[in-house]
């Protein structure tokens, strides 16, 4: 097998970089080289793959008003040129990307140079920087079965793959949705992405509060809180009478999700799919203010699928979150039944999908030893709302 070259381009927030990483794993376990293009948030990733080179640009999104649009256009400028010096350098074969304005120049000056470049979407919604790349994509690798914001002359290009996790949570892929014995633990797990949400450490320990005592004595509950929040939610659930462990920031969040029985969380791409890795059933209260709302059309492909419940954060109430888990936590097939619902939409093998995908758009890629993809890899192309 000839090794390639392959330059992954991603925004350096966690929902771009874990299937960059994941990806990143899979290729070089085949054999192929790996270089990453992303900006200073990105810096992390070194750290987990030292394998992978990693080159960091300009870029920014584009702010409100006229001075923030003109800084947005500026700094895209500058990382366009420095992209286009990193593509004629290092020569890849081919150029993912994994979307956040930081992935826009390397993917553009690749196109450009008449380099084949494969996106991946990780929401339910085309993110911008996609749909701006998408006419010059070979293919468009989606983690959802529909994606809405797909113009019709690019539907062609979309295969469905699943969104590819990072390795801790890929560890804790098979193993079973922990037993609801009578009168045992009931274990929560609510986070609320990388900063904490502070709607959760308001409304979290007043809705346990709200619960049957019977009830709240065996529950367990791990949240993750800003860390200005902290002292206040401590005090929420030590008046509620909760056993709660709080933090700012869990670095084994792969475990603790092994571990729970449901999770309350928000519904970002990652979140959404290291649910589904894992198999455990969630109340999903996406962030209002997400770009293009992409979080609640993740939300709800996954309610729709079984594995969750859809909150919408106006009428995520203290009563509304009290009378949802009163009627989740006493019926454990309910539970188990969506925890199977959400691990079959888990995408097993979507870092595999996604590189065999990446790997034929090489220019001549013979597809030895594996590395051509499955037959029947065609019916996972989705059918993509506009």
């Amino acid at each position: 097998m000839t090794a390639s070259l392959i330059c992954l381009a991603a925004g350096g927030t966690g929902g771009h970089m874990f299937p960059a990483e994941a990806l990143a794993r899979e290729l070089l376990a085949r054999g192929h080289r790996v270089v990453l293009v992303t900006d200073r948030r990105g810096k992390a990733f070194g750290e987990a793959l030292p394998e992978v080179e990693v080159h960091r640009i300009r870029a920014s999104s584009f702010g409100s008003g006229v001075i923030g649009k003109l800084k947005g256009a500026i700094e895209l400028g500058l990382g366009a040129l420095q992209a286009r010096r990193l593509i004629a350098a290092l020569k890849p074969d081919v150029v993912v990307g994994f979307g956040g304005y930081p992935s826009v120049p390397t993917v553009l000056m690749a196109q450009r140079a008449g380099i084949p470049t494969v996106l991946h979407e990780q929401n339910a919604v085309l993110g911008r920087a996609n749909r701006m790349l998408a006419p010059g994509s070979a293919r468009i690798a989606t983690s959802f079965a529909t994606v809405s914001a797909v113009k019709p002359s690019d539907r062609g290009k979309l295969t469905l793959t699943g969104n590819p996790v990072r390795a801790g949570v890929t560890a804790v892929r098979d193993l079973p949705y922990p037993p609801l014995e009578p009168g045992g633990e009931l274990r929560l797990l609510v986070v609320g992405g990388s900063q904490g949400a502070r709607v959760f450490s308001e409304i979290v320990p007043e809705a346990l509060a709200l619960l049957p005592e019977v009830l709240r004595r065996r529950i367990r509950i791990a949240q993750q809180c800003r860390p200005e929040d902290l002292e206040t939610a401590k005090a929420a659930f030590a008046t509620a009478g909760v056993d709660a462990e709080l933090s700012s920031f869990f670095r084994d969040v792969p475990d603790r999700l092994a571990a729970c029985h449901l999770a309350v969380c928000r519904a970002g791409a990652s979140t959404v799919a290291e649910l589904a890795a894992a198999g455990r059933p969630a109340v999903l209260v996406p962030y209002p203010f997400a770009m293009d709302d992409h979080q609640t059309a993740n939300a709800q492909a996954v309610a729709d699928a079984g594995g969750a419940w859809l909150m919408p954060q106006p009428a995520f109430t203290a009563k509304a979150l009290a009378d949802r888990l009163e009627a989740l936590l006493d019926l454990p097939a309910t539970l188990t039944k969506a925890a199977e619902a959400a691990h079959g939409r888990g995408g097993a093998d979507a870092a595999s999908r996604l590189a065999d995908i990446v790997l034929g758009a090489v220019k001549g890629a013979a597809f030895p030893n594996g590395d051509r993809p499955r037959a029947g890899a065609d019916r996972y192309s989705t059918e993509a709302a506009e």
